[in-house]
């Protein structure tokens, strides 16, 4: 989900197309949609790009199967756009994109286990492509005892979803049970990342998977109903003066050489992503009757 000229927009990862909907978050009626005639095969994320356009992250792959992903941006007006992407060390399964200023997609894989990988293009991605991604760093979380999450404690440290700020001063990533915080200058998100991040815990959500940040600097976090327990929307409250601000930080090591990497047992990515659905939507399947199912993972 995100938060785009007041308006609350999420999607799911079912269907036939890609069908983003602008929803009255007093009533969960649908106001408004774009959509692209793409067949997705497992949107998990949504982001807002510097043009207002809404980009679908198409990046879903629980069996490390895919030769590429992709990238559908729809905006306001005129015809959306289909970005395939590919990864430069083998398929990841991922459920969080940022849009940096430049208009180019930043990808944060979801690892059991290790650090989560930041890959991003080298420029805004035109054509259907596929357009390489390239490695810009690794996320290491802090450890975290917040309780939650259909996994136990291997889901404190797995990456389901991220968010910027309005004003772009602060990015979120989310695992099952937290949202981490950190602080950004210039756009930069590959040195944002090297900062301490500020937890802001999430405790007890079935399976939480969507973040958004309103414009006054609120938080909202979001999940699927999971076990017969229902998702909701929550917020908290001055979230993006939590941040702080960036400090310096060193640069980068040279990135080491990309190799192929079997990933973890083929059972457990299976467990951590069947039957994802993008958070909120499901607070609107009843009154708008949506075609979301389950299609691959």
């Amino acid at each position: 989900m995100v938060v785009h000229d007041g308006g609350l927009w999420a999607l799911s990862d079912g269907g036939r197309s890609v069908q983003v909907h602008r929803v009255d978050r007093s009533n969960c009626r649908i106001l408004d949609t774009r959509s692209a005639d793409v067949d997705p095969y497992d949107v998990e994320d949504l982001a807002v790009g510097p043009r207002g356009e809404l980009w679908a992250a198409d990046l879903g792959d629980n069996e490390r199967r895919r030769d590429t992903v992709a990238v559908v941006v729809l905006p306001e007006r005129g015809e959306p756009r289909l970005h395939r992407l590919t990864y430069p060390d083998g398929p990841h399964d991922a459920e969080a994109l940022l849009v940096d200023p430049h208009g180019r997609p930043f990808v944060i894989t979801k690892e059991v286990g290790r650090p989560a990988g930041l890959y991003r293009t080298a420029e805004p991605p035109e054509g259907d492509g596929p357009t390489p991604l390239l490695p810009v760093g690794e996320l290491n979380l802090p450890a975290s005892d917040t309780l939650g999450g259909p996994v136990g404690g291997i889901g404190t440290r797995v990456v389901t979803g991220a968010a910027q700020s309005a004003d772009g001063g602060v990015v979120a990533v989310r695992t099952y049970t937290d949202a981490w915080l950190f602080p950004v200058s210039d756009g930069d998100l590959v040195a944002a990342f090297n900062q301490t991040p500020v937890r802001v815990p999430l405790p007890d959500e079935p399976q939480g998977e969507a973040l958004a940040f309103e414009a006054d600097g609120a938080l909202l976090s979001g999940s699927e109903t999971r076990g017969g327990v229902h998702g909701e929307v929550r917020a908290v409250a001055g979230a993006t003066a939590l941040a702080g601000e960036p400090v310096a930080v060193p640069p980068l090591l040279p990135a080491p050489e990309v190799v192929a990497d079997p990933g973890p047992p083929s059972w457990l990515p299976a467990v951590l992503g069947g039957g994802a659905v993008v958070g909120v939507l499901l607070l609107v399947t009843a009154a708008a009757a949506l075609r979301g199912r389950m299609r691959r993972g």
